[in-house]
């Protein structure tokens, strides 16, 4: 009985800390907050905190194709592109890469009723994409979650060679994407401000790149806007920190052997490969 109340107390006390942070970032995250941080983040002024933006962070600064003093402002600090060569470009045709400097935070198998699972939260792909004849054929494939944390390169590129067959863009408010975000948001990864590609190789093979808005700025640029994708090409960035799920269809993605997650990736890094579905 004891412990069973201890449940009951600690659970309560889980919801309410829940309920509070819902409720700080429904206060916060609004029109005028994210316009307040937009403008501050694209004005003069913010230049003079990018040295010690990078210093926090710990910012590998030789890697930037540009120093410091360069950037106008931190927005475009924030969207630094890197020098040439700094990241892996030899893999081979069927190798799937990372699309993103990030931490992968989940791997795992979406469930017959098209759902994946995330830190003890579940989410549905049918909200997440929002078109059933997209959803459908995830249906027992497989997912991979990349989290962006504002000390990584926020640009994404493309983790398959292959035809871009439809672009979308959902959501409206953004909640944070980090471990408490994941904890204790609302369904952030299915229900945020979000941009999905879909993308079919020359195997036939769909994969799904969503990309997912972080809290209080809503800015995924799409950079590629041709139907071709190439491995390794430059296809979005995110303003700020984010997310990035990659949904595989069934039997057509064989994982890398991580030992465990979360796993630190950088973009070009071989996370596993494609194959076909009779393999």
């Amino acid at each position: 009985m004891i412990v069973r109340k201890e449940k009951i107390f600690y659970g309560g006390i889980s919801t309410l800390r829940s309920y509070l942070y819902r409720f700080f970032i429904e206060l916060t995250n609004g029109k005028w907050s994210s316009d307040l941080i937009m403008k501050f983040a694209h004005s003069k002024a913010s230049s003079f905190i990018i040295p010690s933006f990078a210093k926090i962070y710990k910012i590998n600064i030789d890697e930037m194709e540009k120093d410091l003093t360069s950037y106008p402002n931190l927005h475009e600090f924030f969207i630094r592109k890197l020098k040439k060569g700094t990241r892996n470009s030899s893999f081979g045709q069927t190798d799937v890469i990372s699309p993103v400097d990030a931490i992968i935070e989940d791997i795992g198998i979406i469930t017959v009723d098209k759902i994946i699972q995330v830190k003890g939260k579940v989410y549905s792909i049918s909200e997440m994409l929002g078109n059933k004849e997209a959803v459908d054929k995830y249906k027992e494939g497989t997912f991979i979650i990349f989290y962006l944390s504002p000390s990584h390169y926020h640009r994404i590129h493309s983790p398959v060679s292959g035809h871009v067959i439809k672009q979308w863009t959902l959501g409206e408010k953004s909640y944070p994407v980090n471990k408490w975000g994941l904890k204790f948001g609302k369904e952030t990864l299915a229900k945020n401000y979000r941009t999905i590609t879909e993308v079919k190789t020359h195997d036939n093979q769909h994969i799904a790149i969503v990309k997912v808005g972080a809290m209080f700025i809503n800015s995924i640029i799409l950079s590629h806007q041709e139907e071709q994708l190439k491995k390794g090409e430059e296809m979005a960035y995110f303003s700020f920190g984010s997310t990035v799920i990659l949904l595989f269809e069934k039997e057509t993605f064989r994982s890398k052997d991580f030992l465990s997650t979360p796993y630190p990736v950088k973009i070009g890094e071989v996370i596993g490969e494609l194959r076909r579905k009779s393999e």
